[in-house]
């Protein structure tokens, strides 16, 4: 599945790129990821609460995000983003787990894995758009390709899931000094079933009209509550990134 959807991906934005030439900004970012928590439940009625940071202990990891975006009609904009995200956990929790129908008895060791997969597409409208100050609102639609595993020597169990999730989407940029932007954007949402918050505040720093590069932080927040799953998560990232314009 998680190839599937990377590669169907990335097919839309190379055809995206060689349909509208002129208009199109590669957005790259890399850097290292880390975990502020990660509460697990399944099923989550049912299930033994643990965490993949407490009770176990969560690997640092490099990342990396790939964004395509199509401006238009001078105030449109439409961006495809490809955002995959696996953090390995390993310990010995002090009390029985009990995951998704399987009990690990305590102090066993574990090996477990967090995956949290993103495929959106955005459309956002420019408020403002003017020399030193910009502002956009739009929408995104995501698909979430997600997975939760847990193994010891002897047996293990995977809980995955895949759906679509609605967002907001907005823009907030402002230029302090030539070549230099403060930026903040993001996707966010909240419901009954959970919420969602992918935000990044960040400097780009704007050499030349054809390239960019950014440092900043962002914050990937969020998760749901109901009888099959329990799961909210704090993911931080150090971002360095880089733009070009063609």
């Amino acid at each position: 599945m998680r190839r599937s959807i990377a590669a169907a991906s990335l097919s839309i934005l190379l055809a995206a790129s060689a349909a509208a030439a002129g208009d199109i900004q590669l957005d790259l970012e890399t850097g290292i990821v880390f975990s502020t928590y990660n509460d697990v439940r399944i099923p989550g009625a049912g299930g033994t609460e643990f965490s993949l940071v407490d009770d176990l202990t969560t690997d640092n990891e490099p990342f990396f995000r790939a964004r395509l975006n199509y401006s238009f009609a001078g105030r449109h904009l439409v961006s495809l983003l490809i955002a995959q995200l696996s953090l390995p956990a390993s310990g010995d929790p002090p009390v029985d787990v009990d995951f998704n129908g399987v009990v690990f008895p305590a102090e066993t060791p574990l090996k477990a894995s967090y995956r949290f997969d993103s495929y959106r597409l955005t459309y956002r409208y420019a408020l403002a758009s003017r020399e030193r100050f910009e502002a956009g609102i739009g929408f995104t639609g995501k698909i979430r390709d997600a997975e939760i595993r847990v193994e010891s020597k002897t047996t293990g169990s995977v809980k995955k899931n895949t759906g679509f999730v609605p967002l907001l989407n907005f823009l907030v940029r402002w230029s302090f000094a030539p070549d230099f932007w403060a930026v903040l954007e993001g996707d966010a949402l909240a419901a009954p079933q959970g919420r969602a918050e992918d935000v990044l505040l960040a400097v780009q720093y704007w050499p030349s009209e054809r390239f960019g590069f950014k440092a900043g932080y962002r914050i990937v927040e969020g998760g749901a509550d109901n009888d099959e799953v329990y799961n909210f998560a704090l993911i931080n990232y150090a971002v360095l990134g880089f733009y070009a314009n063609f």
